[in-house]
């Protein structure tokens, strides 16, 4: 089956910030390449990281239960389900729609045998060109365009804006000082000692609300060439910060992937996760405006696919050991460039 102008696709991609943003060359190739009716479906949490997308024609969401929306998918009538999450939930709405479906390599076996037994199997190919993999037997190919993130008209607020109107702040850093879970995020005392290092920038932090408290310490520590955004912005706005800043500073996070869309010079930093998953910032043309900063040396990394709350073996090495004085490096040379 090749897509049509007269054909109507659901793409699933339930969470979370950074994979959703990551499905849309698929989102865009299929549009693009086939002029099908593009359809998709994801939490309500996550709506605005796809609401603003002009190849999307109708977004559905749902607070807890795919039942919730159900009625509705039914009656869409969809010539294919693109499952780019392949989950129990994901599998649970194919069989209800009953519908042609098409899902992606998560190669969960080669992720196993890494995080259990340090065996590393995993194929030298980006998630982006996996999820493209999917979408082969329709026509579609990669175009080699990269991500796509897209901002409403609302959400474009400038720095100044935030900062009370202080002025015109120009080549600033992003720091996204977050992430979903612990072991994926500095130490609050590593981001201290690594802010400390670039007081010749001005860095604007951003994070959910969960970063609020970190965001004051480190502003109140380095108030003159820190702006704190924490727990004040929403996501397309974050966004919007990250479109206007210089460089990007990142934990492996959503906010790494819409700094790619953007093109942005990246400095990523690594803690439980590894690169290898195949996770990176996406960047289909060669251009490696990405450092990952990460400890390669550790025998227990990685210790999980996903993160967790605290590190197992309690050291919390892959954090702790990271060379912030490396991570300033990578700054100043990215910025050189």
């Amino acid at each position: 089956m090749h897509l049509q102008k007269n054909h109507k696709v659901l793409i699933v991609r339930f969470s979370s910030i950074g994979d959703i943003v990551l499905t849309s060359p698929v989102v865009r190739c299929i549009k693009e390449q086939a002029g099908a009716s593009v359809h998709f479906i994801t939490k309500k949490s996550y709506k605005s990281v796809v609401d603003a997308n002009p190849n999307i024609d109708r977004v559905y969401s749902f607070e807890k239960k795919i039942e919730e929306i159900l009625p509705l998918l039914k009656a869409e009538k969809y010539d294919c389900i693109i499952d780019l999450h392949k989950n129990i939930r994901s599998l649970k709405l194919r069989q209800l729609l009953g519908v042609k479906t098409l899902s992606f390599n998560k190669i969960n076996i080669q992720k196993w045998l890494a995080v259990q037994f340090k065996i590393n199997v995993l194929p030298d190919i980006h998630i982006v060109d996996r999820y493209l993999k999917t979408v082969e037997s329709l026509g579609i190919k990669n175009d080699f365009k990269g991500l796509d993130f897209f901002i409403s008209s609302e959400n474009q607020l400038p720095l100044q804006h935030w900062t009370k109107g202080s002025g015109h702040i120009k080549n600033y850093i992003v720091f996204a000082i977050g992430a979903a879970h612990t072991t994926k995020r500095l130490p609050i005392q590593k981001m201290m000692d690594l802010i400390g290092q670039l007081k010749t920038y001005t860095v604007v932090l951003i994070g959910g609300s969960t970063e609020r408290v970190n965001g004051s310490i480190i502003h109140k520590t380095y108030p003159n060439h820190t702006i704190n955004l924490c727990g004040t912005l929403n996501i397309q706005q974050s966004a919007y910060i990250i479109q206007k800043a210089a460089l990007v500073l990142t934990h492996d996070t959503g906010m790494m992937h819409i700094a790619a869309a953007f093109q942005k010079p990246i400095v990523s930093i690594w803690g439980n996760t590894i690169p290898e998953f195949g996770m990176y910032p996406y960047d289909p043309k060669g251009v490696h405006q990405n450092v990952s900063i990460e400890v390669k040396a550790l025998k227990c990394r990685p210790c999980s696919k996903i993160g967790y709350q605290e590190c197992p073996k309690k050291h919390f090495n892959c954090m702790q050991q990271i060379n912030t004085t490396e991570i300033v490096a990578a700054i100043h040379t990215l910025l050189k460039k």
